[in-house]
């Protein structure tokens, strides 16, 4: 298997659960902030255009996070990155998937994007409410989805239970872009960051990445 990766992104989490599994894999890391993501040699690899990618041994080809993630569960069943029952899988999910669209998509991104979220008044050619509070409702949508999740991460250790998932792995990244914006995590949610920096794959990874 082969990840592509870019810093300050969120394929930090599969590079988790590429550890975690402890499978052979090799990466290349890629410029996104510097356009690389855009230019052919990667567009025929990813016509997305984005990271992470996951070429497998066949040569196909995975994009998206959750259905990486999920492929490397189910692929390697004794890391036990999948719950085994229909109620914690679903919580999982629910985790995985409110990370994925709403705390990273709508929170994140308008902070990190704000012109892709800014409205246009087409009429007047001017633009609407101004980067500046587009950032400003990121941050709310962020700063609410952790407060939401707090409780939960308040009943057990992890995500979806007492142990380990991929929702974790989710959540694991966008914990680590909050200190980046200056947004405190709840205290639960803390924990859980800190709890996740303590596991050896992290470690290992954060390593790899050049973070201390």
């Amino acid at each position: 298997m082969k990840l592509y990766w870019g810093p300050h992104t969120c394929a930090i989490g599969i590079h988790v659960l590429l550890e975690e599994i402890g499978a052979p894999y090799e990466t290349e890391r890629i410029d996104v902030s510097g356009g690389a993501t855009e230019e052919a040699a990667f567009r025929a690899i990813n016509p997305k255009g984005k990271v992470p990618t996951l070429v497998r041994d066949d040569g196909s080809v995975l994009t998206e996070f959750g259905a990486i993630a999920g492929w490397l569960g189910r692929t390697y069943p004794q890391a036990g990155l999948l719950p085994e029952d229909a109620e914690t899988e679903a919580r999982m999910t629910e985790v995985l998937e409110y990370v994925e669209g709403t705390i990273h998509g709508q929170g994140f991104g308008r902070l990190t994007k704000p012109a892709r979220y800014e409205p246009q008044d087409f009429v007047h050619g001017k633009l609407g409410l101004g980067q500046s509070a587009v950032k400003d409702q990121g941050r709310e949508v962020v700063e609410q989805g952790f407060a939401i999740l707090d409780p939960q991460l308040g009943r057990h250790a992890y995500a979806a239970g007492d142990r380990m998932t991929i929702a974790d792995a989710a959540l694991f990244y966008v914990e680590r872009w909050a200190p980046m914006m200056d947004i405190p995590l709840p205290g639960n949610v803390q924990a859980h960051f800190e709890r996740m920096l303590a596991r050896p794959a992290v470690q290992r990874v954060r390593a790899l990445w050049g973070e201390s």
